[in-house]
């Protein structure tokens, strides 16, 4: 793609395995370059995705950051900006999903899970902010959880966090809007079908056959629509849930 054409790049921090890769993937499709994060010790499984999106005739490059680190986050995003090509998406995909009764619950835990599902997402889109606001365009999307509603027991960590990463995007979509900059916060209600919940459940294939559970690549293709939504029609919140879904 010439460089008249080539759109903006996408950024998506936190590219596991099921939402991040597919996110990755449908921004690729839709013509972005791509960057995807995960912690450096999973510099092989980001290799994987890079490669196969390139294989699709996409743009990819991959990246080792701990996104709870304000120097690695910075240095991400003035490597981008310098070398690839100017942000236009930034994606915080970073979950850190964890169950401890409250009395097991340390301050160690608290913390890490913290830094990991507010913190970054505050780093992220700090910077974000610091390089859509000069041209005036630009969109940060964060992925929320039932958490991010709700606490639930054995959940007090996660849940707070999550609530930390909702009231930092409304903040920064209240601040930012005005900018030109769209932020939006998008709730998965529910269980993704993935390793985590095959690990918990088993086979979900019956479940993806009747659409029973969250497909990533259905919940990939929201971002891409909120990222194209006209400005005269922003949505900051949506909430994605299965059909027969309970809420």
């Amino acid at each position: 793609m010439d460089g008249a054409t080539r759109k903006d790049v996408c950024l998506v921090i936190g590219a596991g395995e099921g939402v991040g890769q597919a996110i990755a993937h449908r921004f690729a499709a839709d013509g972005h370059p791509v960057c995807v994060t995960r912690r450096a010790r999973n510099l092989a499984q980001l290799d994987d995705l890079a490669e196969a999106i390139r294989a699709k005739g996409g743009e990819a490059y991959g990246f080792g950051v701990d996104a709870r680190s304000e120097a690695e986050t910075v240095a991400l995003f003035d490597h981008i900006e310098r070398e690839i090509g100017p942000l236009g998406v930034v994606v915080f995909n970073i979950g850190a999903n964890v169950q401890f009764g409250i009395r097991d619950t340390t301050a160690r835990v608290f913390t890490k899970v913290w830094e990991m599902a507010c913190l970054a997402g505050f780093l992220a889109g700090r910077e974000a902010a610091r390089v859509m606001v000069p041209r005036g365009r630009g969109t940060i999307l964060f992925t929320g959880a039932t958490a991010s509603l709700r606490g639930r027991e054995g959940f007090a960590a996660f849940a707070a966090a999550k609530h930390g990463l909702r009231a930092l995007a409304q903040s920064m979509a209240r601040e930012l809007g005005p900018q030109g900059i769209h932020v939006a916060h998008v709730i998965c209600d529910g269980s993704i079908d993935g390793a985590f919940i095959r690990s918990r459940v088993g086979d979900t294939s019956t479940l993806l056959h009747d659409d029973a559970i969250l497909k990533p690549e259905d919940i990939a293709q929201n971002y891409l629509w909120l990222h194209s939504q006209p400005r005269s029609a922003w949505s900051h919140e949506i909430d994605l849930r299965p059909w027969r879904e309970q809420w």
